[in-house]
């Protein structure tokens, strides 16, 4: 057990470009990574799993999770091989999607940000505070795993299995804040003119123009030098998988726990692929990927919701984070934390009307009206959404 925490603690500490790596103890699967592992059958396939992020994260970790689950319980009859920070597709990240629906990759454990461009549903997750903090600590997370499990997951899984790729699992990187290096954020005006680094895609530049931010779109290992010179003001990203591991509170000063965008992980399968497996195998498959996948989502939310990511961490997989308060340990570092209440959460959620009125129609309104509704079921709670 100390092996694993000493592996894990270290894998979480240098993860690198939101990066990944290997997790065992004594109810998950081996650490060897299963490029390094002896054949145990002459006659194994082995398949490719892409991963946008590298070996030492809970991300990397997960996708080693599962590729070694699968590997155990067939006994080495079916092989992945996990190609961590892009290999696959060498580039362009926003690619991943087109090579897993293309079968150049097999499995994948991809981000629904990165998605997005080819699979425009998965925006849903983007529209800026569109899930509600609800009434009680965790509630947000109760409502985005409502939609993952209710009627509008059910929708992106048939459009993901229509495009070629089949989800098994849902993972995540949790909910992203904005920090910067000048001031406190809690109203829009705080943002005007600063310059954000934002990931590359189209919502993201709506919603920071909305709130009258600069946003400006570079890779990540640019964005850090940018921070480091002070040519960028701020960033937006997890509190668990970024900021925390990235030490952005070397470089910002000022955190505003705002919730506004989430990005979930799916555990995937080319669809030819899926179908080449008997039903006994598809279902070792699904159930290697449930169990890496709650793993990983557990790690992204730990300290951050009702207690429940530390239980299951702590209970069915014997592991208890290094960190497990993340704001306190930030605020340790110096970080001040500024928590949105309602009403000001409000005030940045009514300036963004632009952006549902081009993106709802994208990612479609009976899709948004069924997440909705799940919310709805799940917490009580309405969404509405700005005009």
């Amino acid at each position: 057990m100390k092996k694993f925490g000493t592996i894990l603690l270290v894998g979480i500490l240098i993860f690198g470009v939101i990066g990944a790596g290997c997790v065992g103890n004594n109810t998950t699967t081996s650490t060897t990574s299963t490029t390094s592992k002896a054949t145990s059958s002459s006659q194994a396939k082995v398949y490719k799993m892409s991963v946008v992020v590298g070996p030492n994260s809970p991300w990397g970790q997960a996708a080693q999770m599962w590729a070694d689950e699968i590997e155990k319980r067939t006994n080495g009859r079916v092989k992945v091989q996990v190609y961590f920070s892009g290999q696959l597709f060498a580039g362009k990240q926003t690619n991943e999607f087109v090579l897993l629906s293309q079968g150049v990759a097999d499995f994948a454990v991809g981000s629904t940000i990165n998605w997005a461009p080819q699979v425009k549903e998965l925006n849903l997750f983007i529209l800026p505070f569109f899930f509600p903090e609800g009434t009680k600590q965790g509630d947000i997370y109760k409502a985005v795993d409502a939609v993952e499990n209710g009627k509008a997951g059910k929708r992106i899984a048939q459009t993901l299995e229509s495009k070629g790729v089949v989800p098994l699992a849902w993972g995540e990187n949790g909910f992203r804040q904005v920090t910067n290096w000048k001031h406190p954020i809690k109203t829009p005006d705080d943002l005007k003119g600063l310059k954000i680094r934002v990931v590359g895609s189209p919502i993201f530049i709506d919603t920071f123009k909305a709130l009258g931010a600069d946003p400006t779109m570079m890779n990540w290992g640019d964005a850090i030098t940018a921070f480091q010179q002070k040519v960028v003001d701020g960033q937006e990203n997890p509190v668990n998988i970024v900021i925390i591991p990235y030490k952005i509170y070397e470089f910002h000063k000022y955190m505003t726990i705002w919730d506004y965008a989430i990005d979930p992980l799916i555990f995937a399968v080319n669809k030819k692929t899926w179908e080449s497996f008997d039903p006994q195998t598809q279902q070792i498959i699904k159930e290697a990927a449930i169990k890496a996948a709650k793993w990983e989502k557990a790690m992204a939310r730990v300290g951050l919701d009702d207690g429940t990511s530390l239980k299951i961490l702590q209970e069915e997989y014997n592991y208890t984070p290094e960190i497990t308060d993340p704001f306190g340990f930030l605020e340790s570092k110096g970080m001040e934390i500024t928590t949105l209440s309602p009403s000001e959460r409000a005030e940045f959620k009514a300036k963004v009307g632009s952006v549902y009125k081009t993106w709802v129609p994208k990612i479609g309104k009976e899709l948004v009206e069924d997440a909705i509704s799940d919310i709805e079921n799940a917490i009580g709670v309405k969404v509405e959404v700005p005009s």
